[in-house]
């Protein structure tokens, strides 16, 4: 059995002060801005300015490209609005990323009000003057949207407005009717949107408010989800309409909302007297469609989900939902497309939480308590080494912060046939379990916090960094021999200026 070969070359300490492997600067940045609301403090920090300086320093490396692919990458597949915002104001901010600016910024704009936030965060990152080529991105991406959008996101007490906009990048409009939209722009006669805070402001919070935005069909997916709450507290008698909604296949694909919104409304709205069990069914129904047509992973998969204390913090300020909530979340939708699984929960110990497939997604999701105790990664696999339990592939749901070890696995041999009798290393357990149970098993590290390190690295080993339904995704580009997750960004081309329900992360 190889060792686990900690140099200076490979290995650094995790946050919890525990050896762990470096990442290469690209897997990193890749797992830092895709499991990040961006400015938001973790249970170890705010690893802001560290995603900062890495991302510049690829730049600068003339790596400018990948950023440029990460961005809209974060932006079109994982729903996360500020850190692409955040990327493309770095690269119009270096020299050597400005060729880029173009491709990111309209591959990011699928809203027109992100067109706002680039400029306000580049303005914050680097103040006055504005790159040309920035101006140039924003002065194209300002023709792609029309006058409701424009409206929809003008108003507030913003910083920048869409006023500012033009006045800045000096943009020409593509045709009359663009042309039209500026001029009222410019002259402050943008009509006011019908948007359900428009209505609301307008007309109050009330049942016969709600039925006519419901009826509209101008509520977006993540403003049906954000005010589930609020719609059943008004007793809106057409609320049969937003439950069909959150089970529209197509709906959902179209507005990328991440499946912990829908099961953080099941956590909101399941305690309120007007609930009833199809409001929670269509929520179900929410989740069952983000996996529906994700292929099945054959064989058997151990699901390991990660329920230690560093998984307590909430992904924002703003918001209820732990780490822990997705990792329980992302366990049970991988379950649902495994054809056979095994799932445990993993703290200082170690616990089988085995589903079945005729639960729902959200049930077998919240039937997992959340314990808090120390990270020790490697006990599912010693569960897995104890029993000898064949499994094809494990699937590692966790933040990768260990700080327990094996205190004395000496029933372990390795390829000698030798006893071990000192604590072993993740990595060391899992070449155990190679050479002992299964020698093509398969591992895939879901990092769902981003800090920089990882436990695991070697054969058949991978990490994924997100926090909805396209990890599975890459799971399979993975084990059918189409590279990581980092080859996948420097391959992805996705550039778009339509004005789509994008979920509004971040």
């Amino acid at each position: 059995m190889s060792k686990f070969n900690w140099n200076k070359t490979n290995f650094t300490f995790n946050k919890s002060g525990f050896k762990a492997y470096k990442l290469e600067d690209k897997e990193k940045l890749a797992s830092m801005v895709l499991t990040t609301m961006f400015g938001e403090e973790k249970f170890y920090g705010d690893n802001t300015s560290e995603l900062v300086s890495l991302a510049v320093d690829l730049i600068q490396r003339g790596e400018g490209q990948f950023v440029a692919n990460l961005a809209v990458f974060a932006r079109n597949e994982m729903g996360l609005r500020s850190v692409s915002h955040a990327l493309c104001a770095l690269l119009a901010g270096n020299e050597k990323g400005k060729e880029f600016v173009k491709f990111a910024v309209l591959g990011v704009c699928k809203r027109a009000d992100d067109i706002l936030e680039i400029l306000s965060c580049y303005i914050h990152l680097y103040g006055k003057p504005i790159a040309n080529s920035l101006k140039k991105a924003l002065a194209k991406a300002m023709n792609n949207f029309d006058e409701y959008s424009f409206g929809k996101y003008n108003g507030g007490k913003k910083e920048v407005k869409f006023i500012d906009v033009l006045r800045l990048t000096h943009a020409k409009a593509k045709n009359e009717e663009q042309n039209k939209i500026f001029n009222a722009i410019i002259n402050d006669t943008l009509k006011t949107p019908y948007t359900w805070e428009t209505q609301l402001s307008e007309k109050g919070n009330t049942k016969e408010v709600w039925e006519e935005l419901i009826d509209s069909g101008k509520l977006g997916m993540m403003a049906l989800v954000r005010n589930l709450n609020n719609i059943l507290n008004s007793k809106a008698g057409n609320v049969d309409k937003v439950l069909a909604t959150f089970e529209n296949e197509e709906a959902i694909k179209k507005s990328k909302i991440l499946p912990f919104r829908f099961y953080s409304a099941f956590l909101n709205v399941e305690k309120n007297p007007n609930c009833s069990s199809k409001v929670l069914d269509a929520l179900e129904n929410g989740i069952e469609a983000s996996v529906k047509n994700i292929p099945i992973l054959k064989g058997k998969t151990c699901i390991a989900i990660d329920v230690s204390g560093s998984m307590s913090w909430p992904i924002s300020s703003n918001s209820q939902v732990r780490c822990s909530d997705i990792a329980t979340l992302l366990g049970a939708m991988a379950s649902r497309i495994c054809e056979d699984s095994i799932v445990m929960t993993f703290d200082t110990n170690i616990q089988r939480h085995d589903f079945s497939s005729k639960n729902g997604i959200i049930a077998n999701a919240k039937s997992i308590p959340f314990t808090g105790g120390g990270t020790a990664i490697g006990l599912p696999i010693v569960e897995l080494l104890d029993d000898k339990i064949f499994v094809d592939r494990i699937i590692i749901l966790s933040d990768s912060e260990v700080n327990r070890g094996i205190d004395n696995p000496i029933q372990y041999c390795d390829d000698k046939k030798q006893n071990i009798g000192k604590p072993l290393s993740c990595q060391q357990l899992f070449e155990l379990y190679r050479n002992n149970v299964n020698k093509n098993v398969i591992l895939h590290g879901v990092d769902l916090q981003g800090y920089g390190t990882t436990q695991f690295r070697g054969k058949n080993e991978f990490l994924i960094s997100g926090w909805n339904e396209k990890i599975f995704d890459f799971m399979h580009l993975e084990e059918e021999g189409f590279g990581n997750l980092v080859k996948v960004i420097e391959l992805y081309n996705e550039v778009s200026g339509n004005d789509v329900d994008v979920d509004a992360e971040g």
